[in-house]
């Protein structure tokens, strides 16, 4: 079974962050409806577009996302 992004996400949390993506991945935790389960680009793309005011960059989330996408395959 393929982990969520949520789940891969969190690997990069810590005190303080030294980069966005620390940074992406610590709001994320404590952002309690993010879709912690989902596996869907858009659906996460969708959410992060409307409720992550704490990403600078949607770039962020796509390097993210290529990161996860390169793991898991």
């Amino acid at each position: 079974m393929r982990k969520s992004f949520y789940h891969y996400l969190m690997k990069y949390r810590e005190e303080p962050p030294r980069d966005d993506l620390a940074a992406f991945a610590n709001h994320a935790f404590s952002d309690h409806s993010f879709p912690k389960s989902s596996e869907d680009y858009n659906e996460l793309c969708q959410y992060l577009e409307l409720n992550g005011l704490y990403l600078p960059s949607m770039t962020v989330f796509d390097d993210a996302w290529d990161k996860y996408i390169e793991e898991i395959s």
